[in-house]
């Protein structure tokens, strides 16, 4: 798989991240961890039927258990912290915070052997940071003292997920099919989190359990898949500058869908985060940025 392709893979998961915002809205009144525990398990369960399917269990043994604690570190960490935040401080503020993630991935990478960190690379970022912002902080009533702790724990989020990408890249040799475990790991992990901290509503009708099952076989599921293999193999600059796209498709879906209303704030941030990215990818060509 050359670089490039392997990008546009890791991009899927981006695309794929654009209906989570519809999909969790069509799973209400689930709360948070038993539906982190319903998609996670369908995610890697998708992902273990995938790899015995093609006779590749066997090679999960070899991976090391270091390798499991941060992948699943990675997945279940940042659903935890970032839940707990919107809990503790308003989410539109907490939610900006969490989105430093693709910004911070950039940073992170000129750590990368085999990398270099361009001012391109760092300008579209922060650009395409610019762009979210404007979508994510729609609601936004300026920061607050007593907050600070979910401040915390969304910067925590964002500190998660873009380590676990930035060295996920480092162990390029394991196998994305270990995914599938972090994935179970996590599904593990947050039912003892429900049943302390939640009251068990499962997903209303069959919207609510389509929209539960969507969620764990795309953005809570094949995501992570994609996303493993464009970290390891792609250009992992524009990946993180891209990822800005996120919010902006979340935001495009919620409109199509008549949940949200159309805005110039769309437009506006849809220019910022494309010229984000286009300025990644122009500094990641060598070319100079005028």
């Amino acid at each position: 798989m050359t670089r490039s392709t392997a990008t546009l893979t890791g991009f899927v998961a981006v695309i794929l991240w654009g209906v989570l915002a519809l999909l969790t809205v069509g799973s209400a009144p689930t709360p948070p961890f038993l539906l982190n525990a319903l998609c996670f398990a369908i995610g890697g369960a998708l992902g273990l039927v995938w790899t015995a399917a093609n006779g590749g269990l066997g090679q999960l043994r070899a991976v090391p258990l270091y390798v499991y604690a941060l992948g699943t570190l990675g997945l279940f960490g940042y659903h935890a912290l970032y839940f707990s935040a919107l809990r503790l401080a308003p989410a539109a503020e907490a939610s900006l915070i969490a989105y430093l993630w693709p910004l911070l991935i950039v940073l992170f990478s000129g750590l990368l052997p085999g990398e270099r960190l361009r001012g391109g690379h760092v300008l579209g970022a922060v650009v395409g940071f610019a762009g979210a912002a404007l979508i994510v902080s729609g609601g936004a009533q300026g920061f607050q003292t007593d907050a600070l702790p979910g401040y915390a724990l969304a910067l925590a989020c964002a500190l998660t997920w873009s380590t676990y990408s930035v060295m996920s890249r480092r162990f390029g040799s394991v196998p994305t099919a270990s995914v599938a475990v972090f994935c179970v790991a996590s599904a593990v992990l947050s039912i003892p989190l429900h049943l302390i901290t939640e009251q068990t509503v499962w997903p209303q009708g069959s919207l609510g359990w389509a929209s539960a099952i969507g969620l764990g076989l795309g953005p809570v599921g094949l995501a992570f898949y994609v996303w493993d293999i464009g970290v390891k193999r792609g250009d992992i600059q524009i990946l993180g500058t891209a990822s800005y796209a996120a919010p902006l498709l979340s935001t495009i879906v919620l409109v199509l869908a008549g949940v949200a209303a159309p805005s110039w704030t769309l437009v506006a941030a849809a220019i910022l985060i494309t010229a984000g990215a286009l300025l990644a990818a122009r500094a990641s060509l060598g070319k100079p940025v005028s």
